[in-house]
């Protein structure tokens, strides 16, 4: 018998990793953002705060005089708070200006941007390796002078490792020899930078990296051009990377960069690593970088999207009910969030439980059957259905099932065009008996109501309940179109009487209001249904 242990490797892996933010400076590059510096410094104090990343890169130097103010706001607030360590902002070698700028903003720590491969080196910079070597180290010495933590980026790290890595190594050889001497390289920034690598290729050239310099601090900066920042993320991690930059909703150039959110929950969840993200923050925040960079999450996002804890089949909600049975390690009050069910064509009973029982109403199995078929009817017409809208449609059922109806609608048609009054032919039945008619009025509704006048006086000689008062509101919460509720109020018999209806179109929630007062009518009652 093989007794052996069959484990998974990936459990025995208990990394620390750093996490940075770029949301401010790399997430800003998504076409169309621009935050203005009063957005940044929220953003900054909620992600250093609340959301604890380690660290947040803010600014490219010497972009604008917003920027100037931007930065010098978040690094006044962060030498207030004793965070001014964990404020990064991007720098070049242009000679010391980049340093200047930051320090005239009361930063400390400059992300210099280096050539990570030979093409970019020769065709951008037009200088062979030992010249923009000799360049980085002069950059280096100044910072260092100025009291300055440097962090090292390969610009186009991904495509040295590929075609060049000769320069990459020869470049890393002279810096890890500066930075062995005199500590002033802290991290070794190493990007995908056009966003080409597969995981695989991100092992490969990782390991080679940790093999040949194995006392360096990697980070990974991945793009999400091929759909994999966050996978390639992961590879980097597990071959050695000791910190990952990433963005809010995965903001960024093109295609953006790894999210946030995602890289946390994977992280934490398939590798067992540890990270200092307080992770019930991460919603607010993604909330908070939607509105201020008027990028809007996707509704099927990983942990930020408005969809994804929620359940549509009613199987998942009956199977939820019964032990959990569709719940995964991705619980929503984790990330600050709550499980919702779906109301509409596919929700069945189970759903509509659930819903009920978080509002607190209790209904009768014949009662909840009545409302799940009124809410499959409304899903059927591709309408949303939230639980804002549930106490109305229960309302709506209950106190009318139609069961009893002595007056039915049969069928009717309206219409408007330009230059016509609308018009409206109807089929009623009353007491067994149908009729039709046709008219125009003001208004689809009007025109509909006056073919019942009509046929009320013409066929039954009958007075037909006059107008007061016509009202329409939707369900509070503003999130859906789905409903709207049609309060109309008549003269009746010397009183009132008031009649509501309920559906997706506001002309048929009025008709229905309308259907409502004639049965009561038509069974000699008064009052509010």
């Amino acid at each position: 018998m093989d007794t052996t242990q069959h484990t998974n490797p990936y459990q025995r892996l208990h990394p620390f990793v750093e996490i940075m933010d770029s949301t401010l400076r790399d997430g800003e590059q998504t076409n169309g953002v621009s935050f203005l510096p009063h957005e940044k410094l929220v953003m900054a104090r909620k992600l250093l705060g609340a959301v604890n990343v380690d660290r947040i890169e803010v600014a490219s130097a010497r972009v604008s005089e917003g920027e100037r103010e931007a930065v010098s706001l978040i690094c006044r607030f962060a030498q207030q708070m004793g965070v001014l360590n964990r404020v990064e902002v991007l720098g070049f070698v242009d000679g010391g200006k980049s340093i200047d700028w930051i320090d005239s903003c009361g930063g400390k720590v400059i992300n210099l941007l280096a050539k990570g491969s030979l093409k970019h080196c020769t065709h951008q910079l037009n200088k062979t390796p030992e010249e923009h070597i000799a360049d980085i180290k002069a950059e280096l010495a100044y910072a260092r002078q100025k009291g300055f933590v440097v962090n090292l980026y390969l610009e186009d790290w991904s495509n040295g490792m590929k075609d060049s890595p000769e320069y990459v190594y020869q470049v890393m050889d002279a810096l890890v020899e500066v930075s062995s001497k005199r500590a002033v390289v802290s991290r070794f920034m190493l990007p995908d930078t056009l966003g080409v690598m597969n995981p695989l290729q991100v092992i490969e050239y990782f390991r080679k990296m940790m093999k040949r310099y194995p006392e360096a601090h990697f980070d990974f900066h991945a793009h999400n051009d091929y759909d994999l920042a966050v996978s390639n993320s992961l590879a980097a991690v597990l071959s050695g990377a000791r910190g990952l930059h990433v963005t809010v909703n995965g903001l960024g150039e093109r295609c953006g960069n790894a999210p946030l959110a995602s890289v946390q929950a994977i992280l934490k969840d398939q590798f067992h690593a540890k990270t200092n993200i307080v992770e019930d923050q991460l919603n607010d925040i993604a909330r908070m970088v939607e509105s201020f960079s008027g990028i809007a999450v996707a509704p099927n996002q990983p942990i930020v999207g408005e969809n994804v804890f929620t359940q549509v089949a009613g199987v998942h909600a009956d199977g939820d009910s019964k032990d959990k049975l569709y719940y995964n390690e991705l619980m929503p009050e984790r990330f600050g969030r709550k499980r919702e069910y779906a109301l509409g064509k596919n929700s069945g009973r189970a759903n509509i439980a659930k819903n009920l029982e978080e509002l607190g109403l209790e209904l009768t199995p014949e009662q909840t059957r009545r409302v799940t078929q009124r809410i499959t009817e409304l899903g059927d017409k591709k309408e949303i259905v939230t639980q804002e809208d549930l106490p109305y449609i229960v309302s709506d059922v209950l106190k009318h099932d139609g069961s009893e109806d002595k007056v039915k609608l049969i069928s009717y048609f309206v219409s408007t065009a330009y230059g016509l009054k609308p018009g409206a032919n109807v089929r009623v039945e009353i007491n067994g008996m149908q009729y039709e008619a046709g008219a125009t009025g003001d208004g689809q509704y009007d025109a509909f109501v006056k073919a019942l006048r009509y046929i009320y006086k013409k066929y039954l000689d009958r007075t037909f309940p006059i107008l007061a008062n016509y009202k329409v509101t939707i369900p509070p919460g503003g999130r859906t179109d789905a409903l709207v509720q049609t309060v109309i109020t008549w003269h009746y018999n010397g009183g009132l009487l008031r009649t509501r209806g309920l559906d997706a179109d506001q002309t048929e929630a009025a008709i229905k209001a309308t259907f409502k007062m004639l049965n009561i009518v038509e069974n000699n009652l008064k009052g509010e249904v």
